[in-house]
């Protein structure tokens, strides 16, 4: 009987295509070899008069611009060498190395993002984007806004106004601030956000842009004076600009003069409506309170659950306050990200800052995890304790490769793993960051990148908050009844005096002191128990270098939940039309 053939059943069907990973990638570097032993080649590519021998095929399939130019009737689709203008060569250069490799060196990005817009590469363009975007600084930023602006990279159009508003009267001193044009100048001193606290400041900035081209410029006061906010000046500041050379020299001086006359209620710019002010973040109904005792000010916004509050959180240079979190609900835990506050958008966002992994915590019996700012550079610790002892790992980020890097790392052995491990901290404090524990000090060097030993606070009890001002690290412990401070110039630490508790038959603390930097003065904010008057109520105490003593600020806080698991307070300054006050 012949046997009948059966068709398989379903489950034991192969797949019919496969797919060579191996062969991909080898593919691309067969190319890259084609190209380096100068084989097969078809064209040549000519730009500022540099030769570049190329394979029209490759040049076809990675940029849209060159498939248009050798699949049309054009005539560079026949020739043999093609001059192509407006380009960088050594930018080129570049372009040409990313096409045959796959491998993109950033070195002068502007000419590079020329080049890759006027090919068509958009990973190249957007990578170009972002490193713009990641590089605006004092010394960048004025520059990259005017590319930006010719060239409509909205990204770095942005940020790098946002910067300058933010930085502007240090931004305006600078001689490149001089090279804006008129519709850039205007652009900027137009704006909300300037942070400056007197309307002055902008006036001074256009009479340095007028003066660097007088006679090119001065025709363009009347058009420009309008951006000045003459209504935020006093009738002095007033009569002194039209009192000004400049303005009594000009033609059009009757007419800046009416400019000057009818001046609107335009708004106060961001920088005349700031606070600086402390934040604490309170548990049941998800809100920061910020506070200024001295001032009466007492602010809470509310923050998504989410922005959880024992995450570590800093203030940094430019006013920025960043938080490190978990990526959001559903993805990976163990995945880090970056958020900031937005002043000018009343929000919290994700800062421009590539998520990176949290380091392994198996085998560890806790961790803390800290945030801190060294030279405008963000580093992020974290601190894991184990039977035999203690490590602290660093990473530092990068923002010109947008990439978190691992720093050296520090291994303590406790002897007494119970008494000596209750309490530890970090804190940066002028150019090194310092983990801080009772029986133990380090100091760790960014530009050496290692750690060496310091001399630690030796208290009594153990210590729970700690701060830095100038050169000095300040930090007390559980009870507030012994205050340090550490002079990091000279390594040696000095007892300052503790709180002067009024009443200690009836005044109990109720909370762990919170040490914060305010206006330059030490603070002290705790929680007390009233047993008379069965009430708990907040303290505010600031301290007085000349005399050595804490003054209590008598601060009518509101009532609330607050949470004070910080080492301090993070303090900045706040915008407070952006803010709604309790009181």
């Amino acid at each position: 009987m012949a046997a009948v053939d059966q068709e398989p059943h379903a489950s034991a069907v192969h797949p019919r295509s496969y797919q060579n990973e191996s062969y991909l990638k080898g593919f691309l570097g067969t190319v890259g070899d084609l190209q380096k032993a100068e084989v097969l080649q078809d064209v040549v590519l000519e730009v500022e008069g540099r030769r570049f021998p190329c394979h029209r095929l490759v040049l076809s399939a990675a940029s849209p611009y060159f498939r248009a130019m050798f699949t049309s009737d054009m005539a560079e689709s026949r020739q043999k060498t093609v001059l192509l203008q407006g380009l960088d060569a050594n930018a080129f250069g570049e372009i040409l190395s990313y096409i045959y490799s796959g491998t993109l060196n950033v070195d002068k990005v502007q000419p590079l993002y020329q080049a890759a817009d006027l090919l068509q590469l958009d990973y190249v363009r957007d990578t170009c984007s972002s490193y713009m975007a990641m590089s605006v600084q004092r010394s960048t930023c004025v520059d990259l806004y005017k590319f930006a602006d010719v060239f409509s990279v909205d990204s770095v159009l942005k940020r790098s106004l946002h910067f300058i508003c933010m930085h502007f009267a240090e931004v305006a001193s600078r001689e490149d601030f001089c090279s804006l044009s008129v519709n850039q100048l205007t652009e900027i001193i137009s704006h909300d956000e300037l942070d400056v606290k007197e309307e002055t400041t902008v006036w001074e900035a256009v009479v340095r842009w007028v003066q660097h081209s007088r006679e090119d410029r001065l025709h363009h006061l009347p058009s420009i004076l309008p951006h000045i906010r003459f209504n935020l000046l006093t009738s002095d500041d007033t009569a002194a600009i039209l009192d000004h050379p400049l303005v009594r020299e000009d033609p059009g001086r009757s007419a800046i003069r009416n400019v000057v006359k009818e001046a609107s209620n335009q708004n106060k710019r961001a920088g005349m409506d700031t606070l600086e002010m402390a934040m604490i973040f309170t548990e049941s109904t998800y809100e920061i309170f910020y506070m200024n005792p001295r001032e009466g000010k007492y602010i809470s916004c509310t923050y998504s659950e989410e922005l959880l509050s024992t995450s570590p959180i800093t203030t940094a240079s430019g006013n920025s306050i960043y938080i490190v979190t978990e990526e959001p609900m559903g993805a990976d835990t163990d995945q880090l990200a970056v958020i900031e506050y937005s002043h000018a958008g009343k929000a919290w966002q994700r800062a421009n800052m590539s998520s990176f992994r949290r380091p392994d915590m198996s085998r560890s019996s806790g961790i803390e995890e800290f945030l801190v700012e060294v030279d405008k550079v963000l580093y992020y610790l974290f601190v894991s304790r184990k039977e035999v002892g203690i490590s602290v790992l660093i990473r530092k980020y990068d923002r010109y490769t947008d990439q978190w890097q691992e720093c050296s790392q520090l291994k303590l052995r406790i002897s007494n793993f119970l008494d000596d491990m209750a309490y530890y901290t970090a804190v940066s404090c002028g150019p090194h960051i310092y983990f801080l524990m009772n029986t133990e000090m380090q100091r760790y060097d960014p530009i050496q990148d290692s750690w060496s030993k310091r001399t630690p606070p030796n208290l009594e009890y153990e210590f729970c908050t700690r701060v830095s001002l100038g050169t000095k690290i300040f930090c007390t412990d559980f009870y507030f009844s012994k205050t340090m401070v550490y002079d990091t110039e000279s390594d040696c630490w000095q007892e300052l005096q503790g709180w002067p508790n009024p009443d200690p038959g009836n005044i109990q603390s109720n909370s762990s002191p919170t040490f914060f930097v305010l206006e330059n003065q030490l603070h002290v904010w705790f929680n007390v128990l009233n047993a008379a008057l069965r009430q708990s109520d907040y303290l505010v105490y600031v301290y007085d270098r000349s005399t050595d003593t804490w003054r209590d600020l008598e601060a009518t806080v509101p009532r609330g939940d607050y949470l004070t698991s910080y080492s301090q307070l993070p303090v900045a300054h706040m915008y407070l039309p952006c803010l709604t006050a309790l009181t």
